[in-house]
């Protein structure tokens, strides 16, 4: 027997039923998305490897220790795709579309790092990325669409938090004051972040270990040192979303992991997830990335939500994220498999799904797979029925039980009834 292959470590496999989910919660967020001005755009996987270092910054951890880096055969440095944002950027300062462009994206992401629930090498984001515009209205209307999309999807104890970083103007007399502070305090810190702090001190007040988050309640706050720039952005952006009825909490300690991120930050969480890994997704503004990969001073906002921990949210709150059938209708056919051919087409070109069996299979093995489809309805073709040009129409979830036939309709009016029937079903 030949070796029996299995995924790399920290990667999964996505299989029907499951997968169902997964198309439920991609078009749920391209509707919303489309509705609020959004297009979709589709980057390679991998990238010249200074897109992310430029990006997302060199002395980041994703960028230093979990970026997949390759040389092709051209001798050029390459990197798979840790995040969504820095290729919509590339792309953007590429073909310049007219701004402000406003894209959407979902993409696979890879990132080496120790797999944990939800977390995988290989993950999928997806995200909206507004560029060209410094508005704080835009703020509010990319934070207000990554909400309303935990709305839609079921996940109803979504918390988010909101915070600025501050720009080129005001954060670095904050990070000279945060650095004196924790030179003065290094010894309260995690081992982490005793020995990391001075490269990269904003990271300190995002620990969630109890040394640190005990330690910086006395730490400068970012939103005591904002300049007056910042502050009427911030402000803006918050009396957007009490307007817009979003929920939130300020919080001066939010930082983002990237480089990239300027004064509006945001993160959402759920609180049926372990406090150390509860967040499902985040974003803001980085309105000086597409300068750093070679555009013009260009103002940008977006976010982006991993696909696996928004799933595992839905399952630990018990509101999973909804499924769509794989099909609505299964043709049994024993006499020959001519009708199941004929009406499973029929069917698919009403805007129908529909399915069959083959290989000239029994009946109850026939009604077995189509109890397993997950259908609503049976049509059932045998010798009686097709002598007298009539099919059997037979719910299998409810309505009479699988046991019953529910009627007898001419073939010519086959596909009206099977629509009316499942419309009736829809609105139960």
């Amino acid at each position: 027997m030949s070796e029996a292959f299995r995924a790399p470590p920290g990667t999964h496999d996505v299989l029907f039923p499951d997968s169902a989910r997964w198309e439920a919660v991609i078009a749920t967020f391209a509707s919303l998305a489309h509705r609020a001005g959004y297009g979709l755009v589709v980057n390679p996987i991998f990238e010249d490897e200074r897109v992310f270092v430029r990006g997302i910054g060199a002395g980041s951890d994703v960028a230093s220790k979990e970026m997949y880096r390759f040389e092709d055969r051209g001798a050029r440095r390459l990197a798979l795709r840790p995040e969504g944002t820095a290729s919509v950027v590339r792309a953007f300062v590429q073909h310049r579309p007219p701004a402000p462009w406003k894209a959407w994206y979902v993409t696979p992401a890879f990132r080496y790092e120790r797999p944990q629930a939800g977390r995988y090498r290989q993950h999928h984001q997806i995200g909206v990325e507004a560029i060209g515009s410094g508005d704080p209205d835009l703020d509010t209307e990319v934070i207000a669409l990554a909400w309303q999309f935990y709305v839609d999807v079921g996940l109803g104890g979504v918390n988010l938090r909101i915070g600025s970083m501050g720009d080129a103007t005001c954060r670095p007399a904050f990070e000279r004051a945060l650095r004196s502070w924790l030179d003065a305090n290094m010894s309260k810190l995690c081992n982490e972040h005793g020995v990391k702090a001075m490269a990269n001190p904003l990271r300190v007040l995002d620990c969630k270990s109890e040394e640190c988050r005990s330690a910086t309640e006395s730490a400068p706050s970012i939103s005591e040192a904002l300049c007056p720039g910042c502050a009427e952005h911030f402000k803006r952006v918050r009396e957007g979303l009490d307007a817009l009825e979003v929920p939130y909490v300020c919080d001066p300690r939010l930082v983002r992991g990237f480089d990239y991120y300027t004064r509006t930050t945001f993160e959402l969480s759920s609180p049926y997830l372990d406090a150390a890994q509860n967040g499902v997704g985040g974003g803001g503004r980085y309105d000086g990335l597409v300068e750093a990969l070679g555009g013009p001073p260009s103002p940008a906002v977006g976010f982006g939500i991993g696909i696996e921990r928004l799933l595992l949210a839905c399952e630990a709150e018990g509101s999973p994220a909804r499924a769509a059938r794989l099909v609505d209708v299964f043709v049994v056919d024993v006499v020959g498999g001519e009708s199941a051919r004929r009406w499973t087409h029929e069917l698919r070109l009403a805007g129908i799904g529909a399915d069959r069996a083959f290989d000239g299979r029994s009946l109850k093995a026939q009604m077995r797979l189509a109890d397993r489809s997950g259908a609503e309805i049976a049509v059932i073709v045998g010798p009686e029925e097709k002598a007298a040009g009539k099919a059997a129409i037979r719910r299998l979830r409810g309505g009479g039980g699988d046991a019953t036939i529910q009627e007898l309709v001419d073939t010519a009016t086959l596909v009206e009834r099977v629509s009316v029937l499942l419309g009736d079903i829809s609105v139960r």
